[in-house]
């Protein structure tokens, strides 16, 4: 990965910013910071001013691992497009799958209450969101235990599901979920978008991070020497930055392309 705000970095977001552009974050870690407890992340004043004045000039979308109506009340603007469960829930036609991935969630939940540990005693909580489910360790006593003793519930489950490792946490999701690099290049035939920028921070984002970059500018919040994310920034704050950066790029990239389309009509 190379930082976004070296040379290289800026030659990139020059030839790659265009209007046209579909602007897509994660929202945990990326928009907003980790907090304790799941229930207590709001999107920050600042962010939300910042991506308001992003989507006057391109179309925005949150791609999350949270429900959508658990992402809608944090967010306090309405962007162009909410895509929850990493992908599973908000696209068109998520709805043929939405029964049976319930009812996959509910038969696990149900398995899992019967073996897991008090959550309390351990500091394992356990999140339904209903077409998939995370359970965090992140207040475990000693987390690389509660780490292999989850691993160790999941594989008796069934049916099995598939398991996404993200920061001190598991994600349960069907096997056949559409993960997130799914949802945004649904999102950008959608949109006609033939570039997009994301910016995540985690394991769920690396589905994305590995799309071409010919269409896709990837970008990490945090160094990871493992990502597959084509530039980092190096921590959260960095962020509203890169938000203002890109709405007086795209800005200043419209009003050139106003200007030529006059000019070329006097002549």
């Amino acid at each position: 990965m190379i930082e976004l705000h070296s040379e290289v970095g800026r030659r990139r977001l020059d030839e790659f910013v265009r209007p046209g552009l579909l602007c897509a974050f994660d929202f945990d870690g990326t928009l907003a910071p980790i907090v304790p407890h799941p229930d207590q992340a709001r999107l920050p004043v600042d962010i939300r001013r910042r991506l308001g004045e992003l989507a006057g000039f391109a179309p925005v979308a949150i791609i999350t691992g949270r429900s959508v109506d658990d992402i809608r009340d944090r967010l306090g603007f309405a962007p162009d497009f909410i895509v929850g469960n990493h992908g599973l829930e908000g696209l068109p036609g998520w709805e043929a799958n939405a029964a049976r991935h319930e009812a996959l969630c509910s038969q696990w939940r149900a398995q899992l209450s019967r073996v897991l540990p008090e959550a309390g005693n351990a500091g394992i909580v356990l999140e339904d969101k209903r077409y998939s489910l995370s359970l965090h360790y992140r207040h475990a006593p000693d987390q690389e235990a509660a780490a292999r003793r989850l691993t160790e519930l999941f594989a008796q489950l069934t049916p099995a599901p598939s398991i996404v490792a993200g920061k001190q946490v598991f994600n349960l999701v069907p096997v056949d979920a559409r993960h997130k690099g799914d949802a945004l290049r649904q999102l950008m035939t959608i949109t006609g978008a033939a570039r997009a920028l994301y910016a995540g921070d985690d394991v769920t984002d690396e589905d994305v991070f590995r799309l071409p970059r010919r269409a896709v500018l990837s970008i990490r919040v945090e160094y990871d020497a493992q990502s597959a994310a084509e530039f980092f920034l190096p921590q959260l704050p960095d962020v509203a930055l890169l938000l203002s950066d890109l709405t007086r790029r795209l800005q200043v990239a419209g009003a050139v392309n106003r200007l030529r389309g006059e000019t070329a009509g006097m002549v």
